[in-house]
């Protein structure tokens, strides 16, 4: 769904904070061909007709970056909201190359670079106002990079961090998820909702997740202990007492969600602010989030994946030139887990 106006605002305020402009790199008319590399670009906001797969400039690593060879990158809803323009104020120049979540392996190191050496299967989630995932080679700042799990491909790897980081971000950090509190996650088999099903069954949780009647098996898969069919049941008739509600629907669902909270509660947003008057009202208190670039945050992510405690599910595997095809399946709203592009490198 759209982010609200004030979620955007979010957005705006908190992506600045951990953003740079986007890589220096001359038009690619001015540098040789060996300088160039296969991305897409967007050259004016809009439908997925604005997705140029062409030629751009290869970027260069500056003090404290590293360059990626990207051989998978993730798409995820800001990225589409992002084409449409929701993030223009944050990032107005054009060309712009679009994508977040990348996977792929350390090809050269800008000056100060320490942790990382070139050959390293490293993945990242960038900042917002940068970007650049969709591309051949990605610029990540070392703060954002970790090296990726063992146990994963690149593809698989690339679905990992954004969605997994909001997971792991709105329970562990914000909510202070403990062992034998109950959990109601919205969207439980989506990006978000199926990494935070696994981080609070991995942290002793109780959950209970929603979605939509194909999923209810799904949903047992990843650990759910009380799957709830949103077409068919009430989740506030059988979530009751949580001390957790994570909630990446918002509107009507937020708005009945508030009931199943037991007091002193706490509910997390990731599509905008909490009623303030509805937790004051059950003496519980609110969040909205937006999810920040942590390679800490990642290592930590990828040690539960190599443990066996956390795994990414890849619902599609589309070309980098397909990714019109991945912005209409992400916006449809249906997608299980995370869609991924397949990029290579040279």
């Amino acid at each position: 769904m759209l982010l609200s106006s004030i979620s955007l605002a979010l957005v705006l305020a908190s992506s600045a904070l951990s953003s740079s402009v986007a890589p220096r790199a001359a038009s690619a008319s001015q540098v040789p061909a060996a300088s160039t590399m296969k991305a897409v670009r967007i050259h004016a906001f809009g439908g997925v007709e604005q997705l140029k797969f062409e030629d751009a400039p290869r970027p260069v690593p500056a003090k404290g970056e590293v360059l990626v060879r990207v051989q998978a990158a993730g798409v995820n809803p800001v990225d589409w909201k992002a084409r449409e323009g929701l993030l223009k104020s944050l990032a107005p120049t054009l060309p712009q190359i679009l994508g977040y979540d990348v996977a792929g392996v350390v090809a050269e190191l800008g000056p100060e670079v320490q942790g990382f050496k070139p050959g390293d299967a490293v993945f990242a989630y960038l900042a917002l106002a940068r970007g650049g995932g969709y591309a051949e080679f990605a610029i990540a700042k070392v703060g954002e990079l970790a090296l990726a799990p063992k146990k994963l491909s690149a593809t698989d790897a690339a679905a990992v961090p954004l969605a997994a980081l909001t997971a792991w971000q709105a329970l562990v950090d914000t909510a202070k998820l403990e062992s034998g509190q109950r959990v109601l996650v919205h969207g439980g088999a989506g990006g978000v909702g199926h990494f935070a099903v696994q981080i609070a069954k991995a942290r002793g949780a109780y959950v209970y997740a929603t979605a939509g009647e194909q999923n209810q098996a799904f949903l047992r898969e990843l650990g759910v202990d009380r799957p709830i069919d949103y077409t068919s049941e009430r989740f506030e008739e059988i979530a009751r007492d949580v001390d957790v509600v994570l909630d990446t629907v918002g509107g009507e669902t937020a708005t009945r969600s508030y009931a199943t909270l037991k007091r002193g509660g706490c509910f997390v947003s990731i599509v905008g602010p909490p009623d303030a008057a509805a937790l004051a009202e059950r003496g519980a208190k609110g969040n909205a989030i937006l999810v920040q670039p942590s390679g800490k945050q990642l290592a930590e992510l990828a040690a539960l994946i190599d443990a066996g405690k956390l795994k990414p599910t890849v619902s599609a595997v589309l070309p980098l030139a397909d990714v019109k095809r991945a912005h209409e399946l992400s916006a449809d709203g249906h997608v299980r887990g995370t869609l991924v592009l397949a990029v290579g490198g040279r």
